[in-house]
């Protein structure tokens, strides 16, 4: 059976007695700017003039704000990731670049990031392969050429900012583990003490700075799965914007600071886990330039390339059908709990630039939690998720499975709709430790390796960063179940029932591989539950 759009309204249904909480509209009254799709004639438009402002802001001098690079590190300082900050900061820090490429665009009244909707089209827009749209064009060899090249330009300027940050500031990078200029360095060289693992460097490269090509456009078949409609739209299902339950969540882990990185206990919420860090891994050449070094949109760097907006312009759509999903069906857009909404809001910003070259050094996070701020909306396209009409989920009970020597088991019914997986995993320690893997489910024990379209394969899970500052924690990652996978394991487990009867439920064993290095060890499974909805 498959999977339809329709399958999601006859397994959901609205919460009664919900409210809307008065915290601003979801998107601007009126929209002064419009994000199109990069596939429509004005995305396309936009594309050209996002290629004029990059060059001209790639060779502004290092030490000017709007410096390209300069940015990017705004998003290697401060940048959170795992967290229920992640769609909040990330629309904070697009929409202040948005304005500043505007200023240096030739639209200095009309630009705006074009998405891309991955859903729809699985490989990057060919545009994005012109001139500076592409971290391995000429507009960046002189800067980039290699890592020497690269320090030499930007290090001095760099530490320079870093002498000029306030107390505020500084206590937030100590809190990401940034206690010193040379500690923030060394992630960007992937080099400590002597010890170098190029799968941690976070520069790139001009010649590695991209891994797919015009000629290799193509994101493999499981991040496209983890692009799909069936995991966007299961993505868009739950009704809290934050629950400590992350198949009920539509943000991930509720942490102390933006600044704590996905480390113990980690929940990444399906629309952070599948589509953002796949499409980051796969783009920066995660599996085929496994153990690295890899492409910027591997690490915390990934702002110099490019493509970086069009994919988070994208996250920041899917987070605007989430929220007027939840208003057309009268449910809260933001925390109900007081206390949690106070401390979502209040959490401080303190690095991002404004379009005039000043700092943004009191920024709030409930500045940010609609489009106001920014004044724009999506103009979404044919076939985008956004011509589905995602109802409200009402879970059913989790199932809770067991674990044994690192596989997991549990119960599968055959009950209709859509069913989430939670599996808890460690993140490998030790030098270029592999960041993605795929979850194998009844595999015979000799099968390590399977394709997108196996009726073994249960998804795909990646770590998006490097392995820093002690991230080598338990995470949980949240996964819809493959219907096909999901259809064989019950089919196997039946031995021709009556034609009227139930199926017994079924038993799931659940191991993870390495996703593209075979010889590499896998982290053993250290929880893993189903969660109907």
């Amino acid at each position: 059976m498959s999977f339809t759009r329709r399958d999601f309204m006859a397994s959901a249904t609205a919460v009664a007695g919900a409210t809307m909480l008065p915290f601003g509209p979801a998107r601007a009254a009126t929209a002064k700017y419009i994000r199109y799709s990069a596939t429509s004639d004005e995305g396309k438009a936009m594309l050209r003039s996002y290629a004029i402002a990059v060059r001209r802001m790639v060779e502004l001098p290092p030490e000017h704000p709007h410096n390209w690079f300069r940015n990017a590190f705004v998003h290697f300082m401060d940048c959170p990731h795992g967290n229920w900050w992640f769609y909040v900061w990330h629309r904070g820090y697009v929409g202040y670049f948005e304005e500043t490429v505007r200023k240096y665009s030739d639209r200095p009244d009309s630009f705006a990031f074009p998405y891309w909707d991955w859903t729809v089209l699985p490989q990057i827009p060919d545009e994005m392969f012109d001139g500076a749209l592409t971290p391995v064009s000429e507009s960046f060899l002189p800067y980039t050429k290699d890592l020497n090249t690269f320090t030499a330009y930007i290090k001095p300027a760099m530490k320079t900012y870093w002498d000029t940050l306030n107390a505020a500031q500084r206590k937030q990078l100590d809190i990401r583990g940034y206690s010193s200029f040379d500690k923030l360095w060394d992630d960007v060289t992937g080099c400590s003490h002597g010890t170098c693992d190029p799968g941690n460097e976070a520069f790139a490269a001009t010649n590695r700075a991209r891994y797919l090509t015009r000629e290799n456009p193509k994101l493999d078949d499981k991040t496209a799965k983890a692009c799909s409609p069936h995991t966007v739209l299961t993505g868009l299902l739950p009704v809290d914007y934050y629950n400590q339950d992350a198949t009920r969540s539509f943000t991930s882990s509720k942490t102390v600071s933006h600044n704590v990185m996905p480390g113990k206990d980690t929940q990444f919420s399906v629309l952070e886990g599948q589509p953002h860090n796949l499409v980051h891994n796969y783009i920066g050449g995660v599996g085929p330039w496994d153990p690295g070094p890899y492409g910027n949109m591997t690490n915390f760097l990934s702002p110099v390339d490019p493509v970086f907006f069009l994919h988070h312009a994208n996250m920041d759509r899917l987070w605007d059908v989430w929220t007027r999903k939840q208003q057309r069906l009268g449910l809260p857009i933001l925390p109900t709990d007081k206390e949690e909404l106070s401390q979502l809001s209040r959490e401080p910003f303190l690095f991002f630039v404004r379009a005039d070259g000043s700092y943004v050094l009191d920024g709030r996070a409930g500045e940010y939690l609609s489009t106001e701020r920014f004044q724009y909306e999506y103009r979404h396209g044919f076939g985008d998720v956004e011509t589905a009409q995602v109802a409200a989920a009402k879970p059913s009970a989790a199932v809770k499975g067991t674990v044994a020597k690192g596989v997991g088991s549990v119960q599968l019914s055959s009950a209709a709709g859509p069913v989430v997986m939670a599996v808890k995993v460690t993140r490998p320690a030790g030098k270029s430790a592999p960041r993605t893997f795929d979850l194998l489910i009844n595999a015979p024990a000799g099968v390590t390796k399977v394709e997108a379209d196996s009726p073994y394969y249960g998804g795909t899970v990646g770590f998006f960063g490097p392995a820093m500052h002690g991230m080598a924690d338990d995470a949980t990652f949240t996964l819809p179940l493959p219907q096909a996978t999901r259809t064989a394991a019950l089919a196997a487990s039946q031995s021709g029932p009556a034609a009227n009867a139930q199926p017994a439920p079924t038993t799931l064993e659940v191991r993870l591989v390495p996703t593209h290095s075979p010889a590499a060890a896998a982290p053993s499974i250290k929880g893993v539950s189903l969660h109907p909805l």
